[in-house]
Parts: structure tokens; sequence; C-alpha cells
């Protein structure tokens, strides 16, 4: 798989180039960017897990969601560059469901089919359960409904006083984590791996992630050219590209690294990277975009529809209960991908 990945890599960039100065229909660029985005994704998951060997389960479970979302964000500030809000507000959505559903539910299944019972950090778990519902249930809701009897501006200001808010929050949180109580509370999972070699060394690994990053910036920009146009050939709306389509592509490493994981039954791992992605696109990656969006024609709020306010309430409800007892099952990854699928069906037909 790695050397298809590398040839995707050696071909997608300049065909991207290529495409980008000879103007190639907007299907064939969309295929291309997005085959090159998870293929440079591919490569930035296997940077951060050897990473992770090195540094220990927490620090590299949010390397690989920090490095897993820049690539989002990079795809987001090129769209707030293009005026595209409702494809980054969606995009957001598609995050925030992708990772508790998509990821988690995979890599619990996965993992699950190999091993009967996983275990991971329930104080984890439960630390993560209430960060989940303030990023989500109480940052995103407010907005919503605040913004009823607001004027645009004053929605605005709201939007910037929240996202302040929540970033200071984040950042507390990782200094709790990584500072005051590192160590604290010992891992229950069974990580059984602590003499495993990385398969790179810890300089070649930052060196492919920063190239990886550049690469994919570049990519990025020509991939958000084309939503408008592959959305009028196949029907699609601004919601589904942002919820499904952008969230997936972007994604990419989490999705790869997550499901190794769990495989190698490294389930503290799984779960940091699926879960700390969540906390990081809802109190970090959003909160940033609408400080960003200040600096373009059309500023972001953060106000989301009726629709992606109850899909990500029902998600981090439902993967609060499956995962707060500190271990999981194949039956309860089914369960995640299934509740996945059936917001997804409703994102297509609206």
């Amino acid at each position: 798989m790695g050397k298809v990945f590398a040839i995707m890599i050696a071909a997608g960039v300049p065909l991207t180039i290529a495409g980008s100065l000879l103007h190639w229909p907007s299907v064939v660029m969309f295929v291309i960017c997005s085959a090159t985005v998870i293929a440079l994704s591919s490569y930035m998951g296997r940077a951060t897990e050897s990473l992770a060997i090195v540094v220990g389960p927490r620090i590299g479970g949010l390397l690989n969601a920090t490095f897993g979302n820049a690539v989002e964000l990079i795809i987001s500030i090129f769209a707030l560059k293009a005026g595209l809000i409702g494809v980054v507000l969606a995009s957001l959505t598609g995050s925030v469901l992708g990772n508790l559903l998509l990821v988690a539910g995979l890599s619990f299944f996965m993992g699950g089919m190999k091993f009967k019972r996983q275990t991971f950090s329930v104080h984890d778990a439960r630390h993560n359960s209430a960060l989940l519902i303030f990023a989500v249930v109480v940052a995103f809701v407010i907005p919503e409904i605040f913004s009823m009897n607001m004027t645009e501006a004053k929605t605005l200001n709201l939007s910037i006083g929240i996202s302040v808010v929540m970033i200071a929050i984040y950042l507390a949180g990782l200094f709790f984590k990584l500072v005051t109580h590192r160590g604290v509370y010992a891992s229950e999972g069974n990580e059984g791996h602590h003499d495993e070699v990385p398969e790179w060394n810890k300089k070649k690994a930052i060196l492919i992630l920063l190239l990886a990053t550049a690469a994919v910036a570049y990519v990025a920009e020509s991939l958000v050219h084309t939503f408008e146009a592959v959305g009028e050939q196949f029907g699609w709306s601004e919601l589904f590209i942002g919820v499904i389509i952008v969230a997936i592509v972007g994604n990419a490493a989490e999705h790869a690294s997550a499901i190794l994981m769990a495989m190698k039954n490294k389930m503290d791992i799984a779960v940091e990277i699926a879960i700390g992605s969540t906390l990081q696109v809802a109190m970090f990656v959003a909160p940033v975009l609408v400080l960003i969006s200040l600096l373009f024609p059309t500023p972001m709020p953060l106000v989301f529809t009726i629709p992606e306010l109850v899909s990500m309430i029902t998600a981090v409800f439902l993967a609060i209960s499956i995962s707060n007892d500190g271990e999981t099952n194949w039956f309860e990854g089914l369960t995640l991908l299934a509740a996945y699928l059936i917001m997804g069906i409703g994102f297509y037909l609206l």
C-alpha cells in the first residue's frame, strides 16, 4: 500500500500542476486532487505514528490529530477565501461526525474483529466526554440560539467572543493533560508494544510531515476550485460536499492511523486520535477559522444549520455512551458506523 501511495503522490502533484495550467475539466481535477491529498495524508499518518512510538500515546495522538486537521484547515482557508462559507461550516460538521462516528467506528470495528475486548483509559474517556459536551453542545448551540434575536454584526461579534474563549480553554486543556496532570492517570489500555521500532527516525518523520503539509497546501487550493462545478454536475449541495466529501478527504490521515492503531491493540492512541481530533476541530480549528475569516470579504459566524447541530449533538452523546466505560468491541463500532451511514443518507438527500 505504501508503494501505491508513493506512486499516487509522484504522479498526483505534477498532474495537479499540469491540470491547473492547462485548465482540465473540474471533475478530473477533483479526482486527481482528492487522491493526491489522501496519499499525502497517508505519509503524514505514518510519520506521526513513528513519532508516537518515540513520544508516547497522548502526544502521538495529539500530533496525529494536529497534522491530520492541518489538511482540513488548509482546505477550509482556501474555501473561506473563495467565499464558500457553507462548505466550511459543513466540513467542520463533517469532521465532528467523521471522527466520532466513522473514524472511531472503523477503529472499534476493525480492532474488535481481531480482539474480542479492547480497553483504553477510562479517565481520558470521561475527561474528553465533558469537553465534547462543552465544545459541541454548549459552544455551537449558543450562537445558533442567540443569533435568532441578533443582527448579523452582533452574531459575528458573539462568534468572535466564543472563539477566543474556546481557543483559551483548548490550550488550557492541553496544559492540563500534558503538563500539570501528565502521568497522574495511568493508562489502562493494552498498548503492548513498548519495544516497537519506529518506521522512520525523528528527524526524517518531522521532515516528511513538513513536506507533505506543504504539498497538501498547494493541492488543496486546486481542490477547492473544483467544488462548485463538481457539485453542479453531480447534484451535490454545499452541505453534502462539506459534510461528506471534504471531511473524508481532509481527515484521511486520522482514518488510516486510528484504524492501524486499533488493529495493533493500541486503543489509547486510536481513541486519542478520534476523540482528540474532534475536540481540536471544535475547540481550535473552528474558532481559528472564524478569526481568519475576518481577513476576507465574507466573515464566517459560528452558526450552523439545524440538521448540522442535531447530527453533531447526536454523535457526541452516542460516542460518549459507548466510550465512557473504557472498553469497546466490534458491535459498538458497527453501531457508530450505522449512525454515520444514516446521517450521510440524510445529508445527501438534503
